[in-house]
């Protein structure tokens, strides 16, 4: 626990001159709420002082501000992959800034294009908040650059050039020289045309007017504008540094007059197209030349143009390769020819193309070898989706200039399996008939069909849906469609999960399949001699067997087994690869694997890997073929992520709540039991107070058998949340208090979603330990009120948590918090231990379930099993109305009332039940 307070304080002790803190290892984070903060992150690669200090004063004002500042002043500089996806935005605005003909006049550029906001967005690299990136984001966040650029240069007083020169030199430009090459199809010994034009004024109907570069001579021929011409010239000359072809026509004069090139004149123009207009000269190209630049032969390969003879990860596809111009197939003649030409442009059936026999070598040596694993048995399909989104893991990787020469395909039966995967909502329904007790929700149902087409293709599925959009009933549906299907061969699924969650999906098999067969092989289901006894034989059948993670850890009977379906439900449990309960999972033998998890698995590659090599091994490649993979990635300035996300897309199913499609459907709060265990610790002395207690009530009547049972109702109560708050010993270890390892499994599901969690308890004296606690797992503190909280402050705390994004939690006690607060920018409600008293619950519930609420609210009940919780809980819940108004004024002054055998049986301790194991 003191290595991370070290790495807190160092971090606090590089300050700026106002003071404020400076990350070591800032990231930007994508919050709900569609803002870009600076967050730090052990994970983010360093980034130096100086440009820390920078990034963080900008983003200090607000997110606007810090991405112009990001694009103005850092452009030009090497930055981790995050800060340079976002600096690219920013770049796009400026550079649209600059091409405006009346920027004096015009305060935003025009907006990029719903196509090209989806590309950028699809770009984006693995980072906190990817699953909140949109094109609408990214036009909103376009608006607020737009905001901060006219706020700034309001506040300097000055022109548009001003406000872009004190960002950075490099967008210094006054008016916009161009390069023009054209083809000149006249002329056999010079086919192009090169002409250098300006643009110095707008015409009459308000487009920008060229003229050719040598009227600029003539037009500030006097001394007076002698400043002008230079300011207009300037991009060139500074391009004119780096191109050596360019100082040569500037020197001789040529630069201002039309000239007529050969094509290595005009292979040369385009080679230093970069160079060009990163100095600021406009180029155009040939009209013919999509996105300005001839068309390159290209190694095309088809992958799965037929049904391969088995499914399944081990699947082999078939492969067929051919070299194409503009989708034109080329014949073994022409691609010879191709191969043998020098590097430039040539003459291809009667159009110009750019030639790199080299590259086009090396890209055929890369397809060949494919197509001759195929030929010799057919590509596994891990290999086929890798080729197909030009990701090279583990393989002799091509660069991002060799990819521009290759292009794979999918063939017939791949494209109609991907379309399926990609677009679930299209597949056909399926129907896990009437032994579903309840209706799907329509997400739910495409969720299944989902599942269900993975599955029949034994191939894994990640479903990443948000907590509480009901990812068990979606498996559950999956279990019952597959027994309608039917199968001689068919053997049970396995689902393995939290010890802490074995309840709940025993309670929801209950409620939604009763009729499924299912086996808990956990010590609080089954003694020792019968758990382990179980094996492939004594489960045949069952239709699920339930374990946990550390049962199968100890029980290799059941990792030696066959199962129809390996589900992981909290998936993140295995995101460490290098534990035995990791290896254990993904030695299980199965036809398919599923992987259930509320944490976004896109935001890190090190667990994206973990989690696919469990759901579709070799698809990422080893582990460390992936991490030198991902590093190629970070240390790529075009940070090409979107191949990644290609391959993996087709594998994960993720809804969030914001969506609105999914918000529309669901009811407006949801109630989760989070049941939790019991450490050894505090079985032993709750083991202990029970006894005492039935000492007790032995010698005790009246009014002293009243304080004698509400004296150990509360003792037992604390000794639930942990031993530290019964014994006052102030220890609050974490390993003591099993309700403590629930909460970090819910919070940190919290913090990975950037959301916000009120969490209430009864007792003020836990406030602060919680707080603590949970400051260690979002990295950041939130506030807490209790009834020591001084009134004159309750407002600052509220305002606090509405509106300060990096305030991400609120510890109240339940008689301080529990009414008269607005807390809607929580979506999560916790309730740490519980009153037993329904209308006080919801009223604390009802902090954030109220009036501008534009969130959906998940309430999070923590009970200890096998322990006066449950029992109360249970009570609670079979008696709705009649446990209300028998618990209105409070559960324990109603137990007080019973029998003393009715109350040693609700507190008697389940210790199988109780202890995880």
């Amino acid at each position: 626990m003191t290595k991370p307070k070290r790495k807190r304080e160092a971090a606090a002790a590089r300050t700026d001159h106002l003071g404020s803190p400076i990350p070591n290892h800032p990231t930007l984070r994508l919050t709900p709420n569609g803002n870009l903060v600076l967050a730090q992150s052990d994970d983010a690669p360093p980034l130096d002082g100086e440009a820390a200090e920078r990034i963080e004063r900008a983003f200090s004002l607000n997110s606007g501000n810090g991405l112009l500042h990001l694009g103005g002043s850092m452009v030009g500089r090497a930055l981790p992959p995050v800060f340079s996806y976002w600096r690219e935005l920013a770049v796009r605005y400026l550079t649209g800034v600059c091409t405006l003909p009346d920027v004096e006049e015009r305060r935003d550029p025009v907006p990029p294009s719903d196509a090209s906001l989806e590309e950028l967005a699809s770009a984006a690299p693995l980072m906190p908040g990817a699953e909140y990136l949109t094109a609408d984001v990214l036009r909103a966040l376009w608006s607020r650059i737009g905001a901060a650029f006219a706020s700034e240069r309001s506040a300097r007083g000055g022109t548009v050039q001003d406000l872009l020169s004190s960002l950075s030199p490099a967008w210094n430009v006054v008016g916009r020289v161009h390069f023009h090459l054209a083809e000149n199809r006249g002329d056999t010994a010079a086919p192009f045309a090169f002409l250098a034009t300006y643009t110095s004024r707008l015409s009459a109907l308000g487009k920008a007017q060229h003229q050719p570069l040598g009227q600029a001579l003539r037009e500030y021929a006097g001394a007076a504008e002698k400043e002008r011409l230079l300011a207009l010239l300037l991009p060139v000359q500074r391009a004119s540094e780096s191109c050596a072809w360019l100082a040569e026509m500037i020197a001789s004069g040529e630069i201002f007059h039309p000239l007529r090139w050969s094509p290595v004149e005009a292979f040369r123009l385009l080679n230093d197209v970069p160079r060009l207009e990163s100095a600021g000269v406009v180029v155009r190209m040939p009209a013919a030349w999509k996105g300005g630049r001839p068309p390159r032969p290209r190694a095309t390969a088809t992958v799965g143009a037929s049904v391969p003879s088995s499914l399944g990860a081990d699947a082999l596809l078939d492969f067929n390769l051919a070299v194409t111009i503009d989708g034109a197939r080329l014949s073994a003649r022409e691609v010879k020819e191709i191969l043998r030409a020098a590097n430039g442009l040539a003459l291809i059936r009667g159009q110009w193309v750019e030639v790199d026999g080299a590259r086009l070598g090396r890209v055929l040596d890369r397809f060949e070898r494919a197509r001759a694993l195929a030929a010799a048995g057919g590509l596994t399909f891990a290999e086929a989706m890798r080729t197909l989104v030009g990701v090279g893991i583990g393989d002799a990787t091509l660069d991002a200039e060799d990819r521009a020469w290759a292009h794979a395909v999918a063939g017939p039966w791949l494209e109609e399996t991907l379309r399926g995967l990609r677009s679930p909502e299209r597949l056909t329904a399926i129907d896990p008939g009437d032994d579903l007790h309840g209706t799907l929700r329509p997400y739910q149902e495409v969720g299944l069909r989902w599942l269900h087409l993975l599955s029949r293709l034994g191939l894994g599925a990640c479903l990443a849906d948000d907590m509480g959009l009901g990812k068990t009933v979606q498996v559950i549906a999956l279990l019952l469609a597959l027994r309608r299907e039917g199968s001689a061969t068919r053997r049970p699924s396995l689902l393995v999960a939290p010890a802490s969650l074995l309840a709940n999906w025993a309670a929801e098999l209950e409620r939604f399949a009763p009729t499924l067969r299912a086996v808990i092989a956990h010590p609080s289901a089954k003694p020792p001699a019968a758990l382990a006894a179980l094996d492939e034989q004594t489960v045949a059948g069952a239709d699920l067997v339930i374990t946990s993670y550390g049962t199968l850890l100890r029980s290799p009977k059941l990792g030696d087994a066959r199962w129809e379906l390996a589900i992981l439900d909290e998936a993140q449990a295995i995101k460490n690869p290098g534990t035995r309960q990791t290896r254990a999972t993904k030695e299980l033998k199965t036809r398919a694997r599923i992987a259930l998890t509320g944490t976004p698995v896109e935001n890190r590659l090190g667990d994206l890997w973990s989690i696919f090599d469990f759901i579709n091994p070799g698809l990422l490649g080893s582990a460390r073929a992936f991490s030198g993979y991902a590093k190629r990635l970070a240390d790529d300035p075009h940070n090409p992520y979107g191949p990644l996300r290609d391959l993996v897309r087709p594998y994960i199913l993720r809804r969030l709540k914001t969506d609105k499609t999914v918000i529309t459907d669901l009811p407006e709060k949801t109630e989760l039991r989070a049941f939790c265990a019991l450490s050894r610790k505090q079985a032993a002395l709750y083991q202990q107070a029970v006894e005492e207690l039935a000492d007790a009530l032995a010698d005790a009547d009246g009014i002293r058998r009243k304080g004698v049972v509400l004296a150990s109702l509360m003792r037992l109560k604390q000794i639930c949340n942990h031993p530290s708050q019964w014994l006052g010993d102030g220890g609050w270890a974490e390993g003591d208090s099993g309700k403590l390892g629930r909460l970090r499994e819910l919070s940190e599901i919290v913090a990975a979603k950037q959301e916000k969690a009120l969490v209430f308890t009864q007792f003020a004296e836990a406030a602060a330990p919680l707080a603590a606690f949970l400051g260690g797992i979002f990295g950041r503190p939130g506030v807490v009120l209790t009834g020591a909280t001084a009134v004159k402050h309750r407002r600052e705390l509220v305002r606090r948590f509405q509106e300060d994004e990096n305030v991400p939690f609120f510890v109240l006690s339940l008689k301080a918090g529990g009414s008269g607060l607005n807390l809607t920018a929580a979506a999560h409600v916790i309730h740490f231990d519980r009153w037993w008293n329904p209308a006080v619950e919801n009223q604390a519930t009802d902090r954030a379930f109220r009036i501008g609420q534009t969130r959906n609210v998940l309430v999070h009940k923590l009970v200890c099993r096998g322990t006066v919780e449950e029992k109360i809980d249970a009570l609670i819940e079979s008696k709705r109305q009649l446990s209300r108004d028998l618990l209105e004024g409070g559960a324990e002054l109603s137990l007080s009332e019973l029998p003393d055998d009715e109350i040693m049986r609700i507190v008697a301790l389940d210790l199988r039940a109780a202890v995880e194991e």
